[in-house]
């Protein structure tokens, strides 16, 4: 197993992109602490499976733009599965409206948990992994909308494209502790958060048709590219985004 004896922290972890990485890792040999914000229903399920395999995981809520709820996620790794190796900032909202009809408190919500969010997780993480000694990983669970522009979605984008530049920037200062930091973007996914325009045909066709591939993408794929970006082959790289999207960042807008 790639990741045995590792600590793993995945934040939004209970559905979608965040639980299959929770699977994968947990496959690997990870500790897995699973943040959710809410129901801890599917959370606590999540950990039972992985429990009922052999796998440590543990459920842990967190409201990721709350540095005292962040301290709290980072100390329950630490307490139960021995340090923290691994960091996957995997939570994400979003919240679409034209530009000029955009709430406050929507730009807020949505900067909140997919720019501030990784910001403070990253931070509280680091500062582990600094003390521990033996490097570690941040992955975090980006967008193709890093770069590409998503009219209606501005919060969403602006916070990607933040999150892009700080990922390159900590991915240079954190590189002297051997602590690696990249960015996975993906495209159309098919998880819940894009469940909607999946069950929307005119939508769905129109969505496909800017895919190369020709298909929505799968959680699992994606968990399979973080895992190999926390395992000893992704050891030589940081300071990257990985696109996972079917080719959408190269057609969009061809046809």
């Amino acid at each position: 197993m790639q990741l045995a004896g590792k600590s793993a922290i995945v934040t939004g972890g209970d559905t979608g992109i965040g639980a299959a990485i929770v699977r994968a890792l947990g496959a690997e040999g990870a500790a897995v602490v699973i943040d959710y914000y809410g129901d801890a229903t599917p959370a606590q399920a999540l950990a039972n499976e992985l429990s009922q395999r052999g796998s440590k995981a543990l459920a842990v809520a967190a409201d990721v733009s709350r540095a005292d709820d962040v301290a709290n996620l980072v100390a329950e790794a630490v307490k139960n599965h021995g340090g923290l190796d691994l960091l996957i900032n995997n939570a994400g909202v979003e919240r679409r409206a034209p530009f000029v009809d955009t709430a406050d408190d929507v730009w807020d919500l949505v900067v909140g948990v997919n720019l501030t969010g990784p910001y403070l997780c990253s931070k509280a993480a680091a500062k582990q992994m600094i003390a521990q000694g033996r490097g570690g990983r941040i992955v975090n669970i980006s967008s193709i909308h890093e770069d590409v522009a998503a009219p209606t979605n501005a919060p969403y984008c602006a916070a990607k494209g933040g999150l892009r530049m700080l990922m390159r920037t900590i991915a240079v200062e954190l590189a002297r502790y051997k602590i690696t930091v990249n960015n996975v973007a993906p495209g159309a996914v098919d998880t819940p958060m894009d469940a909607k325009t999946k069950a929307t045909p005119k939508l769905d066709d129109e969505l496909l048709n800017e895919i190369p591939l020709h298909r929505w993408g799968k959680p699992e794929e994606v968990a399979g590219l973080v895992t190999w970006l926390c395992s000893e082959a992704g050891a030589y790289v940081t300071g990257a985004t990985f696109v996972i999207d079917g080719g959408m960042m190269r057609q969009a807008g061809s046809l």
